[in-house]
Order: C-alpha cells, then structure tokens, then sequence
C-alpha cells in the first residue's frame, strides 16, 4: 500500500512564496513577524510533505529547484483561492489576522484615528500594528513587506506597488502670535524657515521655491516631527509652511497666526500605497477605507 503523502498548510504556501518573492529567509521572516528558524522549519516541512527539495542555497543565495519552480504558479493560485475564500465567504466580524499600516505624521495627527476605529469596527478580531515614520522610511518598509498599507507622500513609482490618491492637505504660512509684526510680510521669510524633513519631497520643493523667491541667504532648518516645528514656530524661533488643517487649532489657542508673503507651497498629496501581489483583500479594503476616511476629513476641514 501506498504511504499517504503528508499534508501542508497554508501558511506553509504563503511563507513558501514570501521566502521567493523576498529573496530570503530572513526577510521573509521579517514581513511574517516571525523568527528565521520559524520559516525555515515550514519550508523544511513544506518540502517533506512534497517530497522534495524546493530551494538550493548558492552563493548569491536562495535558489529555486526545478520542483520548486513549478510550485510557484500551483501557489500562486492557492493563495488567490484562499484570498477569495476569505473575500466572499467569511464574516468579517470573524476574520483573524494583523494589518500593519504604515503613516506619516501629518496623517496620524489628522485622521488616521477614524481610519482605524473603522477598521476595528468592521474587523473586531483585527490586530492592527501602526508605525508612525518619514515618507521615506515608509516607501523602504513597503518593499520590504514589512508593513501592509503605507499613507505617506505619494505615490511611490514601483511596478510591484498599486496607489491610491488621497484628498491633499493645503498649507499655510505660520509665525508666532506673539512675534513682531512687519508691514511687509515677504520679509518674515529671511528668517529661519522650519520645515519637513531634509529627505522629503516638501523639503525640497519648498527650498527650491526659497531660493528663487528670497534667494541663497534662504535659511531652512528641517525637522522630522510636525509637533515640533509647530512649538518652535510658537516660540518664535522661526516660520514655517505647515497644513492649515493642523495650524488651526494653534492660531484658535492664540500661539501662531496665518501670514501671507504673496505665494505659498503647493498642497502635500499623500497615497495610500500597497503591494499588489500578494493581493490581499483586507488591504485593498483598508486602502479604499483610508480614501472614504480622507476624504471625509478634507470636506469637514475645507
């Protein structure tokens, strides 16, 4: 009689293609949120209930086997079944498993809160992970996989990445409430200008624009965290262009006013940003989500 063969598991064909589409166990590893040795023992298992070899190591790594690849296109579909299953067929009052979003801070200080309240109300047995970075770090952690869903500054040009367009956020020209006031505002910006971070697309633009308008005696002192350019511009240590949305509530508070120097930076535009493959439901519905959320917040605060 013949022995039966053994049985694999689904997360046994998942970890198989992350391990192919990562290039190694350790990212692999990384994007599951699990240990190497743990990857490695479901592809050791994978291969015995297969009854062969799927990867060699070489000395440029992880190679498929003449087997392994053929597994490939027979998991592929595997997970887009799977995928569907969970797409048309469970409640997703019941769905378990984790989505790790990815935002800025100009987000995460707007409406990334609403986005994850609806979430958990249409996922009650979601784990939600969030990481609250720079746009560039966030675009890095995507193509590594080790974040599901990035809203950062968009979009990000990548074959393997769909984007969504989200609702942009005006800016406005801030000083302190408290500062002396000048007839001519254009003046204000020959002081120390507080802005985004120096590897940003906001940074860039707006110091190009500064160098034409104001000239090389332009002075910009970058930050990573929106907060803090707010706090310093109240103390008057400099001027800054930040959303309207956030500034508002600080020039409500009576810490910073509005200025107009006669132009202002163009709208920060931010994406909801994803890998398309694996294709993955309850991505994709976060994404929408975060549109619907987004757009939301932009008609309550136009």
């Amino acid at each position: 009689m013949t022995e039966p063969m053994a049985r694999f598991t689904i997360e046994q064909i998942r970890t198989f293609l992350a391990v192919v589409r990562l290039g190694s166990l350790h990212r692999a590893a990384a994007a599951a949120g699990l240990t190497q040795p743990a990857v490695t023992a479901r592809i050791k298992n994978l291969e015995h209930a297969l009854s062969c070899a799927l990867f060699e190591r070489t000395s440029g790594g992880l190679k498929l086997t003449k087997r392994g690849e053929l597994l490939v296109a027979h998991a592929e579909k595997f997970e887009h079944l799977v995928e569907l299953v969970q797409r048309d067929v469970v409640d997703p009052a019941g769905l378990e498993g984790r989505l790790r979003i990815g935002a800025s801070e100009t987000v995460a200080a707007c409406w990334l809160p609403e986005l994850v309240s609806r979430l958990h109300g249409a996922y009650p047995k979601l784990e939600i992970e969030l990481k609250v970075d720079v746009s560039s770090d966030l675009r890095e952690a995507l193509i590594n996989r080790e974040i599901d869903l990035a809203i950062l500054l968009g979009p990000i040009s990548e074959y393997s990445v769909d984007n969504i367009l989200l609702p942009g956020f005006d800016l406005a020209w801030y000083t302190a409430a408290s500062g002396r006031r000048v007839a001519d505002e254009t003046s204000y910006l020959m002081r120390p200008v507080l802005t985004y971070a120096r590897n940003t697309r906001p940074y860039r633009e707006l110091k190009a624009q500064l160098f034409e308008r104001v000239g090389p005696d332009a002075s910009l002192f970058p930050s990573s965290s929106l907060s803090a350019c707010f706090r310093l511009v109240a103390a008057d240590m400099g001027v800054a262009a930040l959303p309207r949305s956030l500034g508002e509530t600080h020039v409500r508070a009576g810490r910073i006013r509005e200025f107009d120097p006669g132009w202002v930076p163009s709208p920060l535009q931010f994406t909801a940003s994803f890998v398309s493959e694996p294709k993955s439901h309850l991505t994709e519905t976060a994404a929408a989500l975060a549109l619907e959320v987004s757009t939301d917040y932009a008609e309550q605060h136009g």
